[in-house]
């Protein structure tokens, strides 16, 4: 009987720091949960606040032009600006504000992408601003104030764009003049078309050379927006991308013809897909439509 109720005790005693041990673990690790957290929330707002720390610009109070270059053909200062935005100095810190090419690039962080992601993170918003091409064409875009945490060398500035994903870019901000002596951002300068269906030259960059589009284009401007019929040299192009938006061919026979919006005398940066190679590839070229080439195409009757 002793033995029976040392055992029943001993198995008693066992169960209890069973429990017990039990307990310590579910209240470590709701500790730590709760701990990790924390330094979640704390990471996110120490990575939002060193992105938005500035060192001091050694420039005067003032405004000034400024070159605004990054490390994509996609993501760069509207055409019409020649990489230049304004800079703003004051009190040692500085902003640059520069137009983008379209509205399709919602948010920027200054930061990382894996930090904009974060809880917290401070997004910059975008303005709709009106671009003037100078050639009777106008578009409405986006355009961004950005803190400047250095000068002449590159920052991390990511982006997000209308499909919700963030990505990495490197920015730099150089050659700042003061704004008197650059008389604010110049515009590429052009010959002014009125509404009508105009043969304009082009230049073409990019690809491997084997692939082309026929110069010059016919080119409808109306309402002061043009639209550009470009004829490659090759059947294999499905669709091209023109500002984050998507164009099919519009032809089904012969040589890949496309209809896409346009501007005069700004290089501009366009991917065709060819279907060429064993599989499907996008492929980016520059095109430069010179307005000062244009002929007015006639009807038949000669107006």
């Amino acid at each position: 009987m002793r033995k029976l109720f040392r055992n029943k005790f001993t198995y008693i005693i066992a169960l209890a720091l069973v429990c017990a041990m039990s307990l310590a673990a579910c209240g470590n690790k709701n500790a730590k949960a709760e701990t990790e957290s924390k330094k979640a929330v704390q990471d996110a707002t120490e990575s939002t606040k060193k992105a938005e720390k500035t060192e001091k610009i050694a420039l005067s109070d003032g405004t000034y032009t400024a070159e605004f270059t990054t490390d994509s053909s996609m993501f760069h200062v509207n055409d019409a600006y020649d990489n230049k935005g304004t800079l703003t100095v004051k009190d040692g810190k500085a902003t640059i504000h520069v137009a983008l090419t379209s509205t399709h690039i919602v948010n920027l962080f200054l930061g990382t992408a894996n930090d904009a992601s974060k809880d917290k993170a401070h997004l910059l918003e975008p303005t709709v601003e009106t671009v003037d091409y100078g050639d009777g064409t106008t578009e409405e875009v986006n355009a961004f104030d950005i803190p400047v945490p250095v000068l002449d060398e590159e920052f991390d500035l990511a982006l997000i764009g209308t499909k919700g994903k963030w990505y990495d870019h490197k920015v730099k901000v150089s050659n700042a003049t003061p704004a008197d002596a650059d008389a604010s951002v110049s515009k590429s300068e052009g010959k002014e078309l009125p509404d009508g269906t105009y043969n304009i030259n082009l230049d073409f960059e990019g690809g491997s050379g084997k692939a082309s589009i026929a110069s010059p284009a016919e080119v409808t401007i109306s309402g002061g927006a043009a639209t550009a019929t470009v004829q490659w040299s090759s059947p294999n192009y499905d669709y091209m991308i023109v500002d984050g938006q998507k164009y099919m061919p519009v032809n089904t026979d012969g040589n890949s013809v496309f209809e896409i919006p346009v501007k005069l005398d700004t290089p501009m940066q366009v991917i065709g897909d060819t279907v060429a190679m064993s599989k499907p590839h996008e492929v980016e070229y520059t095109l430069t439509f010179h307005s000062d080439s244009a002929t007015e195409v006639l009807g038949e009757d000669g107006e």
